[in-house]
């Protein structure tokens, strides 16, 4: 059996604040968390809060598909590395629906972030119409396949999170079968693409996680840890999910 270190990482969003930011490092400070990862993804503006920390590690919630240029608001890979930043996520479903990104935009974007030596988070998931037309299989095939038929190289070099856009933020989280029952379909499929890296790859659970569901979920062979939205924004809370987490 291969042995995938779990990995804990927050979403703040829109969200947070300098004073979260250090209570949460403070936090976790509190704890020995060896056997676990924790990922905390700020707002860019509260990077610099966290980038000297040695309680989590950093990411960033997006990047930009291009190098450098005229691009304003925009932030490059090399721009995040600088700042401190190891992991990003791409693809999240709030940036696939409210701001339109493609599956092509996604891969470009992919494709930034591993030749800067950032880790994607790449995130993935169906919405309620798709489950209920049993669509869920077909759709996540759809989403690696942009990423990883072409680019097999970059599931060594990923972390997926399988996010069901019906239980975002909605408090309504996939049960563990649920969750595992499409953990094991993800890495299956990308098995097809990379058969050892697929079984190394670490695959994050998304969707209204709290303290209350974190160790079951955690539990299924397939789910690697997982990738905590609103639960994230309080410190206790969080740090209960990341304790729920095993080695």
């Amino acid at each position: 059996m291969t042995m995938r270190k779990p990995l804990v990482a927050a979403n703040w969003k829109m969200n947070g604040s300098d004073a979260l930011a250090r209570e949460l490092t403070a936090a976790l400070a509190t704890v020995n968390l060896v056997n676990v990862d924790v990922l905390v993804c700020p707002p860019a503006t509260l990077l610099h809060t966290l980038a000297s920390t040695e309680q989590c590690l950093l990411g960033a919630q997006n990047l930009s598909q291009y190098t450098s240029g005229a691009y304003t608001g925009e932030l490059s890979a090399s721009l995040l590395t600088e700042a401190g930043v190891r992991f990003v996520l791409v693809g999240h479903s709030e940036r696939r629906t409210l701001f339109a990104e493609s599956d092509l935009v996604l891969a470009e974007k992919m494709q930034q972030a591993i030749a800067h030596g950032l880790t994607p988070v790449y995130c993935i998931g169906e919405n309620l119409q798709q489950r209920q037309q049993e669509k869920t299989g077909q759709v996540l095939a759809k989403q690696l396949a942009a990423v990883y038929a072409s680019h097999p190289e970059f599931i060594a070099k990923s972390v997926i999170a399988y996010e069901p856009v019906w239980a975002i933020g909605t408090g309504e989280a996939a049960t563990p079968e649920q969750a595992q029952q499409a953990h094991a379909e993800v890495r299956q499929q990308l098995a097809q693409y990379d058969s050892k890296a697929a079984a190394t790859v670490r695959i994050l659970y998304g969707g209204s996680v709290n303290s209350k569901n974190a160790t079951e979920l955690f539990g299924q062979p397939d789910i690697d840890g997982g990738l905590v939205g609103g639960a994230s924004l309080n410190a206790e809370e969080f740090l209960h999910i990341c304790q729920s987490a095993k080695g």
